[in-house]
């Protein structure tokens, strides 16, 4: 980064948890390893905005050695206290550095996947697009950037994924065990997505039509929440463009393609103040 560059972005508020981002990691990992098997360089993961603990970058370099042993992970975050934090956890494969949405990286390397999580939560709605465009002038061919949301102990998450050339999916992650109804992770949808949960737009009817599913294969339940859940969404995919299968909606995970859920109309900017 050159010198007395100011991290583009606002500092958030740093709550995490430890194993808070299993889900998304595991979707990196699985779905998405792909990209890290295909780079021909150590592929470069970015944890953006990782808060007052590096734990999630730390877990990330963990659950990625697996499908790449040379992957290297950077946790950016924009407070110097929490970067500090983070590069008494340096080892091989895994730094730590000052920055922002700027995705500062060494020798002008580009990013295989940035996972931004609990970072846009805080924006305006209006002010996701930039920020994602500013990731995605910075990420490698086959680059992903994952905006994503979740709640304190990771039992229900969604995120959004974007590819240079725009987004391309909403991925919905959920604790099945004591589910009462799938659109429960609503309050969790990105920055992009959260404020649309309302009649009329495309995300609001994906969930209305997932928890109809969910209720219409309680009697599935006799044999457990994840048979449950696999029926109800084999129901949505017959109405919805599913990108997935039985394999990550056993887990609790289900990734719509985003053209069906993107906001009907863009979003309005907030009036300027009067002086």
């Amino acid at each position: 980064m050159p010198p007395r560059q100011r991290p583009v972005g606002t500092i958030t508020r740093g709550t995490t948890n430890p194993n808070r981002l299993r889900r998304c990691d595991r979707w990196i990992a699985g779905p998405q390893g792909w990209r890290l098997r295909h780079s021909p360089t150590p592929p470069v993961v970015v944890d953006l905005g990782y808060g007052a603990s590096p734990v999630t970058a730390v877990e990330l370099h963990d659950r990625l050695r697996p499908v790449r042993a040379d992957v290297q992970v950077v946790g950016i975050e924009i407070d110097p206290e929490r970067v500090a934090a983070g590069r008494a956890l340096e080892r091989e494969g895994l730094t730590f550095r000052l920055g922002g949405f700027e995705v500062p990286l060494d020798d002008g390397a580009r990013p295989t996947v940035v996972r931004a999580f609990n970072v846009l939560r805080q924006y305006a709605e209006h002010e996701v697009p930039q920020a994602w465009q500013r990731v995605q002038e910075r990420l490698a061919p086959d680059g992903l950037l994952v905006d994503g949301t979740c709640d304190e102990i990771g039992r229900r998450a969604a995120w959004v994924a974007v590819e240079a050339a725009g987004p391309v999916s909403l991925t919905v992650s959920l604790r099945l065990r004591g589910l009462e109804r799938p659109s429960d992770v609503a309050e969790r949808l990105p920055k992009a997505l959260i404020h649309r949960n309302v009649p009329g737009e495309p995300v609001h009817a994906f969930l209305a039509d997932l928890d109809r599913a969910w209720a219409r294969s309680a009697a599935q339940a006799s044999w457990g929440a994840r048979q449950r859940f696999l029926a109800a969404a084999a129901e949505v995919a017959r109405s919805w463009p599913l990108l997935d299968g039985p394999s990550r909606w056993r887990v609790g995970e289900l990734t719509v393609a985003w053209s069906a859920v993107a906001p009907a109309s863009p979003a309005a900017p907030l009036p300027a103040a009067t002086p």
